[in-house]
């Protein structure tokens, strides 16, 4: 079976090696010193000074969240993986769905502001497929209103704009380093701040409010472990390679399926991006199901992502929000298998298969 995506995995002797020197430590959580040194090592890469390593890419969100205050209406994005939606009520906030743009299938901007009323506090905003929002106009927007700004780029590792991280934008950005990611430390994840008083406030959140037997607010465990980091630390080695392969792969996708009836989105010039995914957006529902049901026959699993579109989702329903660039998209989008070490062969028959589809 040819996945969607397929995990990037060392040499299994790297990452012993690694994990041997907290191993023979016997300090495999707390703050370890593989943990630490994966921070260092992030913030370098990353560009930032302020950066926490985490248990996930949704408990960041929380932390988020609960570090800004944020209790009332956040604004956000319908078209996003649904841990984006479940932070806002999990914290007991209520997410406010502004539809998306059709070219970039981020939040949009322009109709951001007519969404904003006495309550909302923060605009929690998806860097989709890691091609960013429109970060300018949203910082505008948010210092007018007095608004937060945090920014969900969990696919956004390696991405940057004008030679800056997309995790450097807004108050806090956050990230996921789930197995399934372009960088990947099994599961875990990170938070970015703009300031070291909130890097120290997220520090606290993540390790249950306390320093020692000091007690200063209600944390929770946000910590993640060793053989976390030591996969983290070894996976960072091999970033511009893995990076490098998914391009080469979408550039193959591209020379094959750009002359037919398909949407993509679209990726600035002035970006260097990571090639996380390669979703397309065919004319209507039924055709993605011909090509589903094709790719599947042949051992291939493509996925709906995202689907269904978040404000139709049950446990926001009761909202009544009209999302209807979102919900339309995410009924015909359809991300493509592609990770490092798929072979040109397999993409070729996957590209192939679709041709076929679309030209009946």
């Amino acid at each position: 079976m040819i996945n969607v995506t397929k995990t990037f995995l060392p040499p299994f002797e790297e990452y012993v090696n690694t994990l041997k020197r907290a191993w023979d430590l016997a300090w495999i959580t707390n703050n370890g010193i593989l943990v630490q040194e994966l921070e260092q090592k992030l913030k370098s890469y990353l560009g930032t000074d302020n950066l926490l390593f985490t248990a996930n890419g949704t408990v960041v969100l929380q932390m988020a969240l609960k570090a800004l205050n944020i209790t009332k209406e956040v604004i956000t994005t319908p078209f996003s993986y649904v841990a984006t939606t479940n932070a806002i009520l999990w914290e007991g906030a209520t997410p406010v769905f502004v539809d998306i743009d059709p070219n970039t299938f981020c939040i949009d901007p322009q109709k951001i502001e007519a969404a904003i009323t006495q309550n909302t506090q923060a605009i929690l905003a998806t860097h989709v497929y890691g091609i960013p929002c429109d970060i300018e106009k949203i910082q505008t927007i948010a210092e007018r209103f007095g608004l937060k700004v945090i920014y969900d780029a969990a696919h956004a590792f390696g991405c940057s704009i004008n030679g800056k991280s997309l995790l450097s934008f807004g108050d806090i950005s956050t990230c996921s380093f789930h197995a399934t990611k372009v960088f990947h430390s099994v599961e875990g994840g990170c938070i970015v701040s703009d300031s070291e008083e909130m890097n120290t406030q997220l520090s606290l959140l993540r390790s249950f409010g306390h320093i020692g037997d000091e007690h200063y607010c209600a944390g929770i465990n946000g910590k993640n472990s060793e053989f976390h980091a030591a996969m983290g630390l070894v996976n960072l080695n091999y970033i511009t390679q893995i990076i490098s392969e998914r391009k080469n792969l979408s550039q193959l996708y591209d020379s094959f399926l750009t002359s037919e009836n398909l949407l993509r989105p679209t990726i600035p010039v002035n970006m260097e991006y990571n090639y996380a995914y390669y979703p397309v957006v065919v004319e209507t529902e039924d055709v993605l199901h011909k090509i589903v049901d094709n790719l599947r026959a042949k051992g291939v699993s493509p996925r709906r992502y995202f689907y269904p579109s978040l404000n139709e989702i049950p446990q926001t329903k009761y909202l009544n929000s009209i999302c209807p660039v979102s919900e339309t998209t995410s009924r015909r989008v359809l991300s493509l298998p592609l990770y490092a070490g798929l072979e040109i062969h397999e993409a070729e028959m996957i590209a192939g298969t679709i041709k076929k589809v679309l030209r009946g």
